[in-house]
């Protein structure tokens, strides 16, 4: 079953990790926080929009499995350029989204992988403290206490992502994550790689 999309007005109301995204961060992330997210080569025959939440279970599914062979068969070679478009589904998700946000652009996509490989931890642990739990992740990726700080307190930046998504939402009628637009047709679902190479013309 797919993860239905929440009214937006309740949005509104180790060193294994580190070493693969690099040298710590600092605050200089600021004028890239808006930037677009993606992966493969520009000039990619096919483009595919993912929109995607860091709380759902489904995307996380994908992520771990279908995703991998994503990049190393279609995205690695250049016949796919990936975009990432977040649509967070509940506050934990928004909150995570804004702080990946504040890492640089190269070190988006593990950072997301970390997260959505973690859910369990940070996202539905019972009681947990998910500010907290998400700064053990965005420590471990290299981000200092003071930009994570700025990042959970960056209200602009929750409000753009909102607007992003609610703009998502009108042109492409998204009501599931994840969904994807390939070429400009959207498709909606978890799905195995057989299934997704399909969708993508002269795979």
């Amino acid at each position: 079953m797919l993860t239905r999309r929440r009214n937006l007005l309740t949005v509104v109301a180790g060193g294994t990790l580190a070493s693969a995204l690099g040298s710590p961060v600092t605050a200089r992330a600021d004028d890239l926080t808006r930037a677009e997210r993606s992966l493969g080569k520009p000039d990619a025959k096919t483009t595919v929009i993912e929109f995607f939440s860091l709380t759902c279970s489904h995307c996380a599914a994908f992520a771990a499995g279908t995703m991998q062979k994503v990049r190393s068969d279609l995205i690695d070679p250049g016949a796919v350029r990936w975009v990432f478009h977040d649509y967070p589904l509940d506050q934990i998700a928004l909150l995570a989204a804004q702080i990946a946000r504040y890492l640089p652009v190269d070190r988006y996509a593990p950072f997301v992988d970390a997260l959505l490989a973690t859910q369990d931890r940070w996202a539905f642990a019972r009681d947990a403290n998910h500010t907290e739990e998400l700064w053990k992740t965005a420590g471990l990726a290299g981000m200092s206490r003071a930009t994570f700080d700025k990042a959970v307190a960056d209200d602009d930046l929750k409000t753009w992502i909102l607007k992003q998504q609610q703009a998502d939402q009108d042109k492409w009628k998204i009501d599931s994550t994840p969904s994807f637009v390939i070429n400009g047709t959207k498709y909606a679902g978890e799905m195995d790689f057989d299934a997704f190479r399909k969708l993508i013309p002269d795979a």
